[in-house]
């Protein structure tokens, strides 16, 4: 997920490509080698910087998708036309070739395996991006804690992760909510996020479960609101959000 660069004191650090893998026909995640991480938790985001050969640059913050793995850093990247950074980075951009990295960012919207509370991630779009380093940091880390995911997507061409996902995992309950086109054989009709869906899909209010939520602004809010309306405390409902962009 890509979202407004941000400034701060975080130094730069070339980074290499070391492999890529296509999630979707648009959505790539690449593989960086990146000496002198210094970890992550969960959650967090980093600086994208690149440089051409004229001296212009252009810089583009990007979610984590996996949890902190000594020098190694993922980005699940979606290619938007236009993009002077999404585009080259999910087209082009080949093994061995540098970028510049800064980070990680931010330290409200992580989640530690140390946490006990239950989980409820919810993402709408690429917003399944940092969520998704959420649920490999709960297998990495070997806990227990159960989680819930509601992943709210256009259609079943737009899936990230699909195979991982689809391998179920005790303790962690994935819901789908398609809201453009149906996966063929599915019973229903498209919809949207709403009520009914984060009431019987999602945790009761009462298990005090902690809320995370990504996925674009009026998305977000949505379904910051319904959980409110639910019951469920506002202080756990952690919120990250992106609006339109042309990256």
């Amino acid at each position: 997920m890509a979202r407004t660069a941000v400034s701060g004191r975080l130094a730069w650090r070339v980074a290499r490509l070391a492999g890529f893998r296509d999630e979707t026909p648009t959505a790539r995640t690449l593989v960086f080698d990146l000496p002198g991480w210094p970890g992550h938790l969960a959650g967090q985001h980093v600086d994208v910087r690149l440089t051409a050969a004229d001296g212009y640059r252009a810089q583009r913050s990007y979610s984590l998708a996996a949890p902190s793995d000594g020098d190694r850093v993922e980005l699940t990247v979606q290619r938007v036309a236009g993009g002077e950074v999404s585009e080259h980075l999910a087209g082009p951009y080949a093994i061995g070739d540098p970028v510049e990295i800064r980070g990680p960012v931010g330290g409200w919207f992580v989640w530690r395996p140390a946490d006990p509370e239950p989980v409820l991630l919810v993402a709408g779009g690429s917003g399944i991006v940092p969520l998704m380093a959420m649920v490999r940091a709960r297998r990495a880390a070997g806990v227990r804690t159960p989680f819930k995911l509601i992943y709210s997507l256009r259609t079943p061409a737009e899936l990230y992760y699909a195979e991982e996902l689809r391998t179920p995992v005790a303790g962690l309950d994935v819901t789908y909510v398609y809201t453009r086109e149906l996966p063929e054989g599915l019973p229903g009709i498209p919809r949207r996020i709403d009520v009914a869906t984060l009431n019987t899909a999602g945790w009761p209010a009462e298990f005090g479960a902690t809320c995370f939520v990504c996925g674009p602004t009026g998305f977000v809010e949505t379904v910051a609101d319904i959980l409110v309306a639910l019951g469920h405390d506002p202080h756990r409902i952690r919120t990250e959000r992106f609006g339109p962009s042309r990256d």
